[in-house]
This record gives structure tokens, C-alpha cells and sequence, in this order.
């Protein structure tokens, strides 16, 4: 680069080979060497400040001193090329009315040639020189009150891409006209300035991804406390909750609401990601607060369905189990919103479903929903989300209804608690891989009989 520099300056400024006078050939060699040796040290200090900061926008407002003093420019700006809106976008502005909400298409001026081109472009005067090269887009002018006499515009090159401009306008002399040397300065100014861009918005991009990280993981814990916990004994409900990733579009709650009775709630949002977790957070906050009040399990569903319609994304819906225990009467009252059909394991060891549901919530705004009692005495009912049932082994084959009903098989005779976590260690055990939470809650209907 230092080599290239001295090279350009020394051609263009060949003296001739006839010289009467010595001294004047020697002063002349002399301005030469000087202003080659400002041009490296440009481009020296441009380097260690691209170098040492991550802070873009200071450091390129810094640049851009540094060049307009170098290459007596007016005014220079730097547009970044957004891709989504296919706009030139200002970034840095020194001497010009403020820019930063300013955006130009990249098919349009100088700029736009300069980016297609991809080489730097000078100018002389925008209104007669301008039509040979590109359209000169005076709208920024216009809106600017900015007078434009001349251009020189140096594309920002990174792996072959255009990412933006270097954008100088108005050359401060007589005849406000850039001249060849300091079109070749700002093409060599370019590449360090380009490089800096891209290591500023890998910095960014970088710690803009912790961040998310971050809040992910703050939401992630914000779920597990709405989920309910664990007894432990002597309770008949127990669940468990193991998301796929750090957040879970998976929900569960348990409570006593009176002396014997008890109420629960599992659901199952669709899709995965941020926008899932949040609508589970906020179904299973309407939940918690509602299941404290009166209403019946159907009343419970026909309102969180009114209320999901009202304010959920379409396309997005939940659903969701809710039931009653009373162990006094040995009596479940269950209402199902689109749910899977929960496993109801009897003590004869025969299995059967409860197959009876409504829509999920948040399709059908008018649907009122229906509850139906059962007995329950000395069985164990299994609501679990498809993350279960559809979670798959190497080969592909998924588990299914009768792979878990294997699983409750085997531990029904240990503790609710300890049984659920001993089901979900033999299912990931067995080499199945996990692309989806996995949510299983358990009520014993033996429990105080």
C-alpha cells in the first residue's frame, strides 16, 4: 500500500526532463516527498484508529475529519448499503445537514455508479460533466440546503462486495474541482475504512447475540417459576417440564384449591422460539390467576380462548387441558381445548383415553367449551404434550402412545415425582433425540384412599 502511494505520486507528478534551474527542480521533488510522506501517515493513522476501536460511528466521524482536512473537501459523508430496503443509508456525516435518517436508492447518483462500478469516481462539475457517468441525485441537496459543485466517491469493498460509500463533495479552491491525487488518496483510504466497517459490525453483531442470549436465558428461569413444583409427598399431582431449548412452549400448573380438591392445567403452544415462549408465559399467567377464582374447568377455557383470540398473532394457537380433582368424591372433571387425549392407566393395568376436546384456544373466538366428569378411583391419568409421543430414535421411528405406556408400566409403582423424572431419563437414554419440550404431568387417583 505504502509502496503503491509513493508510486502514483511520483508518476503524476513527473517533472520535466529540461530544467533551467536545479533549485527549482530539487523545491519541486522536495513537495512532492512531502506530500507523499502526509498521505502515508493518513494512511498510517487511519489504520491504528480502524485498529484499536470497535465504536464505528466515532471512529469513521474521526476519518472523515482526517480526509476532508487531507483532501480540502467541503463536506464527506459515508452511506452503508441496507440490504432489505436496497438504500444507501448514512452512517457518518461531517460538514452537511444532518443525514442520518436520509436514505437513497443504490440504483441512484454517483453513488449508486460508484457501488456498481466498484471503483472510486471523481466529478469535476455535477452539472456538466455528471451525465457522462451517472445521474447526480440532487434530491440530497434539495433537502439538505446543500450546494453541490463536485463529487469524488470511493466504493467500500469487503471480499469483493460493495458495502457502501465514501461520499466527498466540494473541493475548497477556486474552482471547487477534486483533482487525480485526491481521487487516488481515497481510493487507498477505502480499504482500511471498509475492513474497519465490517470488524465494527461483526463486533456488534456479536455482542448484539449475547444480549439476546441473555434475556433468552432470563425468560427461560421467568418460566420455570410459573411452572408449579413438585410435592414432596403425599400429593396427587406431580409434573415435569424439559424444554428443548432454553425456552419452553410448554406449560403445566397444579394447586389445592380446597380441602381434598385440586385443580391442574397443561398446555402446549404451537411453533417454537421467543414468540411461543411469550404466548405460553402469558396463557399460563391467565391461568394462574384465573383458576383461583370459581369458575369451572369449561368457564376456565371458554375465557382464555376469548382472550388469545382477541390478542394473538394468527397462525398461533395453544392448546390445553384443564381438570378437576376431587379425591373426596373420587371424581375428575376435565375440559380439553385441542389437547392430546391424556392416558388414563387403571389399576387392572388396562390403559384408555379420554377423547374428547374442543379446538385449541385462539381459533375459534365463539366456541364454548364442554366438561365431562369421570370416576377416578385407584387409576393414574398421564396428560403429556407431542413432544413425547413424537420424539424420535436414530433410526427415526417415533416412541408413540405405546412406547410411553411402556415407560408408565414400569414405574408405576414408585413416587409420582421420582417416577416422571425416571420416564423422561429412560426416553432421552434411549438415544431418542429431543427437538421438541417434553412435558408430562401425572394425577393419582389412589392418592387418600
Amino acid at each position: 500500500m505504502i509502496t503503491s502511494i509513493v508510486e502514483n505520486y511520483q508518476k503524476s507528478n513527473r517533472l520535466p526532463i529540461k530544467n533551467m534551474f536545479f533549485g527549482k527542480k530539487k523545491e519541486l521533488k522536495n513537495e512532492v516527498e512531502d506530500t507523499s510522506s502526509k498521505d502515508l501517515a493518513i494512511v498510517t493513522q487511519m489504520n491504528q484508529e480502524f485498529a484499536k476501536s470497535l465504536d464505528l460511528k466515532e471512529t469513521l466521524q474521526n476519518s472523515l475529519e482526517v480526509i476532508i482536512k487531507r483532501i480540502n473537501a467541503q463536506a464527506a459523508n459515508i452511506f452503508l448499503i441496507d440490504d432489505k430496503s436496497q438504500t444507501f443509508q448514512c452512517i457518518a456525516s461531517k460538514h452537511q445537514a444532518y443525514l442520518e435518517d436520509f436514505e437513497i436508492p443504490i440504483t441512484q447518483g454517483v453513488m449508486g455508479k460508484a457501488a456498481v462500478i466498484k471503483k472510486c469516481i471523481r466529478v469535476g462539475d455535477v452539472r456538466k460533466d455528471v451525465r457522462e457517468i451517472a445521474e447526480f441525485y440532487f434530491d440530497l441537496d434539495n433537502k439538505t440546503n446543500f450546494t453541490t459543485y463536485s463529487v469524488l466517491c470511493s466504493p467500500l469493498i469487503v471480499s469483493g462486495e460493495c458495502i457502501g460509500v465514501i461520499h466527498c463533495l466540494n473541493k475548497k479552491t477556486g474552482n471547487k474541482l477534486f483533482e487525480e491525487n485526491d481521487r487516488k488518496l481515497l481510493e487507498t483510504l477505502s480499504g482500511p475504512a471498509a475492513l474497519a466497517i465490517r470488524n465494527a459490525k461483526m463486533a456488534k453483531d456479536l455482542v448484539e447475540k449475547n444480549r439476546m442470549q441473555k434475556e433468552i436465558e432470563i425468560v427461560g428461569e421467568i418460566q420455570k417459576t410459573l411452572l408449579s413444583q413438585n410435592k414432596k409427598e403425599n400429593f396427587p399431582i406431580a409434573g415435569i417440564n424439559i424444554p428443548a431449548k432454553v425456552v419452553s412452549g410448554d406449560f403445566y400448573n397444579f394447586a389445592e384449591i380446597s380441602d381434598g380438591v385440586f385443580g391442574f392445567g397443561v398446555a402446549d403452544v404451537s411453533g417454537k422460539g421467543i414468540k411461543s415462549s411469550l404466548l405460553m408465559s402469558k396463557a399460563s399467567s391467565l391461568y394462574r390467576c384465573l383458576s383461583k377464582t370459581n369458575f369451572s374447568a369449561a368457564e376456565l377455557l371458554n375465557i382464555l380462548n376469548s382472550e388469545i383470540c382477541e390478542t394473538t398473532s394468527r397462525g398461533m394457537f395453544v392448546t390445553m387441558l384443564i381438570g378437576i380433582y376431587d379425591s373426596n368424591k373420587k371424581e375428575l372433571t376435565l375440559a380439553n381445548a385441542g389437547h392430546e387425549p391424556p392416558l388414563i392407566y387403571s389399576k387392572n393395568g388396562n390403559f384408555s383415553n379420554f377423547e374428547e376436546a374442543g379446538p385449541p384456544l385462539g381459533i375459534a373466538p365463539k366456541f364454548k367449551f364442554k366438561e365431562t366428569k369421570i370416576n377416578f378411583s385407584n387409576s393414574s391419568m398421564y396428560i403429556f404434550t407431542d413432544g413425547i409421543t413424537e420424539i424420535k430414535d436414530a433410526e427415526g421411528k417415533m416412541l408413540e402412545s405405546q412406547g410411553f405406556q411402556n415407560y408408565i408400566k414400569k414405574y408405576q409403582e414408585v413416587p409420582n415425582n421420582e417416577r416422571l423424572n425416571k420416564i423422561i431419563e429412560d426416553i432421552i437414554k434411549s438415544g431418542r433425540i429431543q427437538k421438541d419440550d417434553l412435558t408430562i404431568v401425572v394425577v393419582d387417583g389412589k392418592w387418600l384412599v
